[in-house]
This record gives structure tokens, C-alpha cells and sequence, in this order.
């Protein structure tokens, strides 16, 4: 039992060795893994600006762009220091 769970081992490290060799070389190439980003960095930009000058609104925003709410307030938090209480 212990020979085959050795085994098992061995062929679990390989297997990880290749996945993260794989993730190098597609990184070395350009590619990103992960979900595309729901807004442009546009997108983002004019949410920002039209938040930090009073223009619209957080709910606005998210009627407007068509995505949920806790995009626009991650976003807000992260580029205006936003409290949304």
C-alpha cells in the first residue's frame, strides 16, 4: 500500500509541475487566465468621473452599464476610497 500511494504521490507532483509549466508559457505568450472584465477601462474611467463629481449616481451607474451593483461599488471603493454606508 505504501509503494502505490507513493505512486500516487509522485504522479500528483507531475501533474502539478505540468499545469504550472502550461500556466508559464501562456503567461510568456500574452494570456491571462480568469474572467474577462464586465466594463472597459472606459467604462470604468467615465463611472469614476461622473461618481466623483456628482454627476450620477452609484444606481445609475449600474442601470446604465448593465451590471450589478457591487461592480460599481468595488470600483468606487477602489478608485475614490468610496464608503457606500
Amino acid at each position: 500500500m505504501q509503494l502505490l500511494g507513493s505512486f500516487a504521490e509522485f504522479e500528483h507532483t507531475m501533474i502539478r509541475e505540468y499545469a504550472k509549466a502550461g500556466l508559464e508559457t501562456a503567461r510568456k505568450q500574452g494570456r491571462i487566465g480568469g474572467r474577462k472584465p464586465k466594463l472597459t477601462a472606459e467604462q470604468r474611467r467615465i463611472i469614476v468621473s461622473r461618481a466623483d463629481s456628482g454627476i450620477c449616481s452609484e444606481a445609475e451607474a449600474v442601470r446604465f452599464f448593465s451590471v450589478h451593483p457591487s461592480t460599481i461599488t468595488r470600483l468606487l471603493i477602489r478608485d475614490l476610497h468610496y464608503d457606500p454606508i
